[in-house]
């Protein structure tokens, strides 16, 4: 038979792991080129951090290096490990385990296991070992272990079942774990993690205390602390904080209202955790993105690591659209002994833009996403919806072959392969050979959500047709019946995932593709429980002996990956304020005003600006009409940002917000917050504002064009 992905194909792929990930992270202009990288290159980065999920991260420090570890569910391999030098630039490193042995539905049988699988992992190190903690709903919590964090990996018998928890190996030798949901448990392990010591769980802090769920659980300078995501009535990040493990713990708010002037998403109404799955014709009630309303979108669910120089920074999760949850790092000021989330004169809110925890490391992707299927083992990126049959996948000859086993539509089909759409936008290829096919078999490319929506090709006798089905409005679309002979077809999924669009294209050329009809919304839903996915799919909705598909050269590129000219450094640039269409205007009275569309004002050189490079991300703005430079004097309110004749040091540096396709932010090196107006009131600039909002119509983001 064909060629399968074996145990020691898996085996490869750890071996292999390190070297992918290393030739992800070659050179500096040509890893921004190829895949997101959230490191500037000039000692700065720009949130997220990673533009793929990477939902409910945990992060340690071992030494001078950084393990980061996250949620895969029911996708497999998982859990994920990375690990970087900076906590920017990361590494793709290992996975626990290639399968959940856990029943049937793990393997897409007799049920299933969307949005369940594995959670939440904790990650911790201890006495030479590696540690990875994660519950799976129905079935426990699952310990693994390595003295290795890139591997092997095993599984270590317990008995504990606790869910978003979080572990403490206490200086005194005893093992803590924290769980619950608003009301908060202590319980203590045994040492060797079994099991819990009976009788030692409490309840440490009471419901109504603004805690709530994926707690992360440390000791700093002899105190305890409790750092959560709470969702009531918005996503925010809350901290306890005790003398001992068992409390009496206080609390308060550590981060909140940081959306990084992203949007809710979009959604889909009457679709929640449940294990029946939504047939062709089921309704579906989208609607897009709701406005200002926060919802879940706020940075939530993370915590605190430490770095060799005794600084602190939080990590976190932010809801991205499509894209899902993604991985985001925050500056910790500690203030009264609490770890707030931002800089001193910002408490709370996080820059997208900040200087690098540490320097002097050179931009790196954590994966090589495209795949010509020629290596021994699929590139790490890779993951498999649910457990494969590996009897009937895996690379053949250097191609991706998949049989075409019944199943009832595509979100039931055995041995999809899928890997995680990249934002802000990106764009996925793939040849498709359609000789092994046979009389009732489709194969092609799908985007994986619910609703999900397919382009591939339908072989119907000795016809093969173009066809794309969209879930959402249980829509079939036969596109093109393809002349006979034909042997391979390409296609392409394209989406602006922080838009939360998508669409089709096929070729029978590989140069001019076709487009396929309306923009597909992709809505993010708690089904799936994550972002959309690129799947390559083979499955026939009917009895009888199926053949096979065969995919090639699978190519993904990022049109926005390259971020170079989103600091237009050297320029002369006009900055319009979104939230009225205004130019900012050096008024002649020596302050930052607004100048109105139509206004003699508004096309005059006192609205022109030259960036001037300062490095690390910080830019000097010279008004082109007569030299002088804005700077923040006094505490940055109305009527303090001034135009001077000389640079004054700090006063006249801005740290450049990058918010992608011209978008930006202005952040005060003196007051650490943005230069803002308040709209409709006529007041001048100040650089008080704390952020933006979702709809960056507040006041505080500009859109910026050349002139020069």
């Amino acid at each position: 038979m064909k060629k399968n992905i074996t145990i020691m194909h898996h085996i490869a792929r750890y071996v292999t792991a390190l070297a992918v990930a290393a030739a992800a992270c070659t050179g500096t202009d040509t890893a921004q080129a190829r895949s997101w990288t959230a490191d500037n290159g000039n000692g700065t980065f720009t949130n997220p951090i990673l533009y793929d999920e990477f939902s409910d991260p945990d992060i340690i420090r071992v030494g001078d290096k950084f393990y980061l570890a996250g949620t895969t569910m029911h996708t497999v391999p998982g859990p994920v490990l990375l690990e970087s030098d900076d906590l920017v630039n990361w590494r793709f490193l290992s996975y626990c385990t290639d399968r959940l042995d856990f029943g049937p539905k793990f393997s897409l049988q007799n049920g299933n296991i969307y949005g369940q699988g594995f959670w939440a992992p904790c990650l911790r190190y201890h006495d030479g070992t590696f540690y990875v903690l994660s519950n799976i709903n129905g079935v426990g919590t699952q310990v693994f272990a390595a003295t290795d964090p890139a591997g092997p990996w095993r599984r270590v018998p317990t008995e504990i079942g606790i869910h978003d928890s979080s572990l403490l190996f206490d200086d005194d030798g005893r093992v803590y774990a924290v769980y619950g949901y608003n009301e908060v448990h202590m319980l203590e392990l045994e040492p060797d993690l079994s099991r819990a010591v009976e009788g030692s769980d409490r309840v440490v802090v009471p419901a109504g205390n603004t805690m709530g769920e994926g707690h992360h659980f440390y000791k700093i300078d002899g105190k305890y602390y409790i750092v959560s995501a709470n969702y009531s009535p918005v996503g925010r990040m809350t901290c306890a904080r005790a003398d001992s493990p068992y409390g009496p713990y206080e609390t308060v708010t550590i981060s909140a209202m940081e959306t990084f002037g992203e949007l809710n998403h979009a959604g889909v109404d009457g679709i929640g955790q449940r294990e029946s799955l939504p047939g062709k014709g089921a309704p579906f009630t989208l609607h897009p993105a709701k406005g200002n309303y926060h919802g879940a979108t706020p940075l939530h669910q993370g915590g605190l690591v430490s770095l060799p120089d005794g600084t602190w920074w939080g990590f976190s999760m932010i809801d991205f659209h499509s894209v899902g949850r993604t991985f985001c790092i925050s500056p910790v000021t500690w203030h009264d002994g609490w770890p707030y989330f931002g800089l001193p004169r910002n408490l709370g809110r996080t820059p997208r833009t900040w200087d690098k925890p540490v320097q002097g490391h050179t931009p790196c992707a954590p994966y090589v996403r495209s795949d010509s299927f020629d290596g021994p083992a699929l590139n790490p990126i890779w993951q498999w919806n649910h457990n494969p049959d590996t009897r009937h996948a895996g690379l053949h000859r250097g191609r991706l072959r998949i049989d075409a086993g019944r199943a009832e539509n595509f979100l039931h089909a055995r041995n999809t392969l899928t890997q995680r759409v990249i934002g802000p936008e990106s764009e996925a290829t793939v040849e498709l050979y359609l000789g092994g096919m046979r009389d009732g078999d489709e194969a092609g490319i799908a985007l994986l959500n619910v609703p999900f929506a397919t382009l591939g090709v339908v072989c119907d006798g000795k016809r093969h047709i173009v066809r794309r089905y969209t879930q959402a409005d249980n829509t079939t679309t036969d596109l093109d019946t393809l002349p006979a002979g034909t042997k391979k077809i390409y296609l392409r999924a394209a989406g602006t995932f922080d838009r939360d669009v998508a669409n089709f294209y096929y070729s029978t050329d590989g140069h001019t593709f076709t487009p396929t009809g309306a923009d597909i919304l992709l809505p993010y839903q708690l089904l799936t429980f994550q972002g959309t996915r690129y799947a390559l799919y083979s499955f026939r909705d009917r009895d009888g002996k199926g053949g096979y598909a065969e995919f090639d050269n699978f190519t993904l590129r990022e049109p926005l990956a390259d971020r170079s000219a989103n600091l237009p450094l050297g320029r002369t640039i006009i900055l319009e304020n979104k939230a009225d269409g205004s130019r900012a205007w050096a008024n002649p009275h020596g302050m930052l005003h607004s100048a109105a569309p139509g206004s003699p004002a508004y096309d005059s050189d006192r609205t022109r600006f030259r960036v001037l490079d300062r490095g690390r991300g910080r830019v000097a703005l010279q008004c082109v009409a007569d030299g002088s430079f804005l700077s923040v004097l006094g505490a940055g309110l109305s009527a303090d940002v001034r135009l001077t004749p000389d640079e004054r040091g700090e006063a006249s540096q801005f740290v450049w917000q990058d918010l992608l396709r011209a978008d930006c932010m202005l952040m005060s090196a003196v007051t650490q917050r943005y230069i803002a107006i308040a709209p409709g009131t006529g007041a001048p600039y100040s650089a008080d504002s704390p952020g933006c909002r979702p709809d960056r119509l507040d006041g505080s983001v500009f859109k910026f064009t050349t002139t020069d």
